[in-house]
C-alpha cells in the first residue's frame, strides 16, 4: 500500500471511471485531502499527546516510496504512479544536461535560474494527472495550497486539472478546504507545509516541531468540524523525518570525487552519474554500512523505484546512494542550506517511508 493509491482509492467513491479503492478507504460526495509535510507515521504515533485529534482518527500506515522526499511524494499524490512510472525521482535530479530542482523548478545550487521553458514541467511529467481524470469525470477539484505555488513547475506538472486556491496561512488553508467541500461530488487536495520545515531546522521532536504539530493538529479538527455532511477529511503526509548525527562531507573528501561526473538527489539519497565503473566499490568502501550503495540496475531490480519507465531511468543516475541510520552526505560548499540543517528524510528506513492514512466522516 503506497502513496500513489491514496487519490485513485477516493475518486472510486466519487465514481470516477477507472478508480480503484485499493486502501479500503470510505466514500463521501465530498472529500478533502489534507496532506501535511513531513508528518510520518512513527513521529505522530511517538508524539501521540500533542496531536490528540489526529491520534484519534481511525486509518492504516501506508509507504511514501523511494525516495521518500516531498516533490516525488506529490508527484505520486498527482499522477497515482510511483517515481519509476512518473520521472520525479527526487528532490534533484538530471534531466538531460541540467540538474533539476523539483521543487523550485530551477537549475539545482541556483534557485534563480528558472527552468519551466527549459525543462517544459507538462514534458518532464507528461503523464496525466488524477485530477485530470475526476475533473472529465465531472468532479469538482481543487487544490488548496501556498500563494507561491500557483503556476510553479512542481504545481504544473503533478497538479494540473484542479483549480488552484492560493493561500497564505492556517486560517485560509482550513476555510478554503472547507468551502471546496460545499460543492457536491467535490475533491479538495490541501497542503500544509511548515512541519516539514520545522523539523529540517530544529529536528523531529524538538520543541518547535511539537509546538507545530500541535497546530497542524487544531488545523485538521478545525477542517473536520466545519464540513459539510456526507463529507470526508483524510489526512496523509508524504513523508516522515530523522535527525541526523552523522555528516560526510562530499565538497571536502576528495577520494568521493574521483569518476563523478554529475552529483544530483539530497543529502539522504545521492543519484551519482559517474565517469568510472570504480565509482560504485569507492563509495561502498568508504561508506560502509552507512549506506546501501547500489548500481541503478540494481536498485531498480531490487524495486526501489515501483516499476520503471525510459522516462525515469536515465535520471536515476549510474549509482544509487541511500543513507542509513543517521547519516548524510551533505555538500557544505554547494548546498550551505541543506547542509546545516538537522532533520532529513529521502532514503529508505521505516522513519523516512511509513506514513499515516487517517480519515474523518461527517453524518
Amino acid at each position: 500500500m503506497t502513496i500513489a493509491e491514496v487519490v485513485p482509492s477516493l475518486l472510486a467513491g466519487l465514481d470516477v471511471p477507472g478508480a480503484d479503492n485499493t486502501l479500503d478507504l470510505p466514500s463521501a460526495r465530498r472529500v478533502v485531502l489534507l496532506l501535511v509535510d513531513g508528518l510520518g507515521h512513527e513521529l505522530l504515533r511517538e508524539h501521540a499527546d500533542h496531536a490528540p485529534f489526529l491520534s484519534g482518527l481511525p486509518g492504516r500506515e501506508i509507504s511514501a516510496g523511494f525516495p521518500s522526499t516531498t516533490a516525488t511524494s506529490l508527484a505520486s499524490i498527482g499522477t497515482g504512479l510511483l517515481s519509476g512510472e512518473h520521472g520525479i525521482v527526487g528532490y534533484s535530479f538530471a534531466v538531460g544536461d541540467e540538474v533539476l530542482n523539483a521543487l523550485t523548478w530551477a537549475r539545482a545550487g541556483d534557485h534563480h535560474h528558472d527552468l519551466r521553458k527549459v525543462l517544459v514541467p507538462e514534458v518532464v511529467q507528461p503523464h496525466p494527472t488524477v485530477f485530470e481524470r475526476a475533473a472529465a469525470a465531472g468532479v469538482a477539484v481543487s487544490a488548496v495550497a501556498p500563494l507561491t505555488h500557483r503556476a510553479s513547475g512542481l504545481t504544473r506538472a503533478v497538479l494540473r486539472g484542479s483549480w488552484f486556491r492560493g493561500v497564505a496561512g492556517f486560517g485560509d488553508l482550513a476555510l478554503a478546504s472547507v468551502s471546496a467541500a460545499s460543492q457536491d461530488r467535490s475533491f479538495c487536495y490541501a497542503y500544509h507545509a511548515d512541519l516539514d520545515m520545522i523539523g529540517h531546522f530544529h529536528g523531529p521532536g524538538s520543541e518547535e516541531w511539537l509546538l507545530q504539530l500541535e497546530f497542524v493538529d487544531a488545523l485538521a479538527e478545525r477542517i473536520a468540524t466545519r464540513l459539510p455532511p456526507d463529507s470526508l477529511l483524510v489526512v496523509t503526509a508524504d513523508h516522515g523525518m530523522v535527525t541526523a548525527s552523522d555528516k560526510i562531507d562530499f565538497d571536502t573528501e576528495p577520494l568521493l570525487w574521483q569518476g563523478v561526473r554529475v552529483i544530483a538527489g539530497d543529502p539522504r539519497v545521492r543519484y551519482l552519474h559517474t565517469e568510472s565503473d570504480e565509482v560504485l566499490d569507492v563509495w561502498r568502501e568508504f561508506l560502509g554500512d552507512r549506506a546501501d550503495v547500489l548500481s541503478r540496475e540494481d536498485a531498480v531490480d531490487a524495486g526501489w523505484f515501483g516499476p520503471v519507465s525510459p522516462l525515469a531511468l536515465d535520471r536515476i543516475g549510474d549509482v544509487v546512494v541511500a543513507m542509513k541510520d543517521s547519516a548524510v552526505v551533505v555538500r557544505s560548499q554547494a548546498e550551505t542550506v541543506l547542509t546545516v540543517m538537522k532533520g532529513f528524510h529521502g532514503s529508505r528506513t521505516r522513519r523516512e517511508l511509513a506514513i499515516p492514512v487517517l480519515f474523518h466522516s461527517t453524518t
